[in-house]
């Protein structure tokens, strides 16, 4: 029996300072908790023919399949501001994964044990926070945002100690590679100016082959990654999403999300808000985060100074110029983003006004941010009265105005608006039931859950429950990292 992995592994080949060699740590009774069949259907993977059993060795990392090479990976990161050298503490790479059409894939367990990167860590995971990271990736996935996806969670039979004894668990995570900011920052640390023409030369080839010719690699190379950062964190905007612990080493030069410990979707609007625990300056709160990104680019361009011009003067000077061109990209397509959500096509002066005067509307009122583009889109489901508010139909009529100016159907403007407001998110409260249901041995409401998530885009009146905001009397709502 086949399962069809087809591993070529690239990063295993690079020099030892970038990975330790290591196998994952066995666990002492695997048990498979969810298979992502859609995922493994588009990677080629066919698990039809193996037992849970079987299926519950290869995801815990107690029998690896042929051809794979483990590695845990180097890489350093700005923490909350604070700069550590990391590396995978609990996390192992299966190998890269090539698909049917050649495209690569990292298959990686994150919970796998122990390694050399661990310091004071135990190298595992706990089932909650390893499900909570397969519901939102898949949920990105399902939401058009580049993201890193969950191929399968097992728990392990052992506890592990957080602040009580938990379940453990192993995710297998794929991404289109696991390098990060973080992992220019470790190379740049070390001072070998090898090392870091390795690391840039491979990054190309892997991500961006496109510029291989270029007479400035390492200058395209930090504006495709403005873009694609610029682009994902728009991406997150619109849609609500709060990342929670946006470290240099959880961004990826690939441009996917990566990383979803406390991470949450926005209910009431707030530009403010932070559901991260550990945050308790806002620094990764919801507003925050475009200019975040800016900073984590900055420290990504640190990095490759010495490759932008030999004059170092002079690549500080084009690196500075370059970033600084981060907040004008990032307005206009914020911009544009919020025209589309608003249904508004070409450009008008009032259009900013426009728009921050319905958030600042949405912020005054506690209004639901996903809810209100969906009354906008006359979603028959969102009854909640503050949408009668006087200020509100003021809004409306000024907004309906704007649209007169679109110079076409209201059925085409509606098309604009479904394609990019979600109808359904993962609740923050449904998140909640589907983990505490799961812990104790029942599995529907996760798979209910990953079900309504699977269609964000689309109307069902048989899910209305899914549509509604935490219960006030549920209190602030926190999330926790899961270390």
């Amino acid at each position: 029996m086949t399962v069809g992995w087809h591993f070529d592994n690239t990063y295993s080949k690079l020099p030892k300072s970038f990975l330790e060699n290591i196998k994952p740590v066995p666990v002492k009774d695997p048990k498979l908790v969810i298979l992502n069949k859609n995922l493994a259907e588009q990677l080629n993977l066919d698990f039809s023919k193996f037992s849970e059993i079987d299926l519950a060795k290869i995801f815990s990392g107690n029998n690896l399949p042929d051809g794979s090479e483990t590695i845990a990976q180097a890489y350093a990161g700005h923490q909350f501001g604070h700069f550590t050298m990391l590396g995978d503490g609990r996390a192992v790479m299966l190998g890269e994964h090539l698909d049917k059409n050649q495209k690569r894939y990292d298959i990686q367990f994150k919970g796998s044990g122990r390694t050399s990167f661990s310091r004071s860590g135990d190298g595992r995971a706990v089932l909650g926070p390893m499900l909570r990271e397969y519901i939102i990736s898949e949920a990105m996935h399902a939401l058009n945002i580049p993201t890193t996806r969950s191929l399968a969670v097992v728990s392990t039979g052992e506890e592990v100690v957080r602040e009580q004894m938990l379940p453990g668990a192993i995710l297998t995570r794929v991404a289109s590679s696991h390098i990060r900011v973080g992992t220019f920052q470790y190379i740049a640390a070390t001072q070998n100016p090898d090392d870091l023409k390795t690391l840039f030369n491979y990054t190309i080839e892997r991500h961006y082959p496109e510029i291989k010719q270029s007479e400035t690699k390492a200058l395209d190379l930090l504006n495709l990654l403005m873009k694609k950062q610029c682009e994902l964190v728009i991406n997150w905007m619109r849609v609500g999403f709060i990342h929670g612990v946006m470290n240099t080493d959880n961004m990826t030069v690939s441009g996917e999300t990566i990383d979803y410990g406390p991470c949450a979707f926005m209910d009431q609007y707030h530009p403010q808000t932070v559901f991260s625990s550990i945050d308790q300056h806002g620094r990764y709160s919801y507003n925050n985060q475009p200019r975040i990104t800016k900073w984590n680019l900055a420290r990504f361009a640190e990095c490759i100074i010495p490759l932008i011009d030999k004059d170092e003067q002079k690549a500080i000077s084009i690196a500075t110029e370059t970033i600084n061109n981060f907040e004008k990209l990032y307005e206009e397509k914020w911009l544009n983003m919020m025209r589309d959500k608003l249904g508004l096509f070409g450009e008008d002066k009032e259009d900013k006004n426009l728009i921050f005067e319905l958030l600042t509307w949405m912020e005054n009122n506690k209004a639901d941010f996903t809810n209100t583009f969906c009354n906008l889109m006359e979603i028959q489901s969102i009854t909640d009265p503050i949408y009668q508010n006087k200020e509100y139909l003021n809004w409306k009529t000024n907004w309906k105005k704007r649209l007169e100016k679109n110079n076409t159907d209201k059925e085409k403007y509606l098309e604009l608006m479904r394609f990019v407001n979600p109808i359904f998110i993962p609740r923050n409260h449904k998140v909640e039931e589907a983990l505490k249901d799961a812990s104790e041995g029942n599995l529907e409401t996760l798979n209910k859950l990953l079900e309504v998530i699977k269609y964000p885009y689309k109307d069902n009146k048989m899910l209305e429950e899914y549509q509604k905001p935490m219960p006030s009397e549920n209190g602030k709502y926190q999330t926790f990292c899961g270390t």
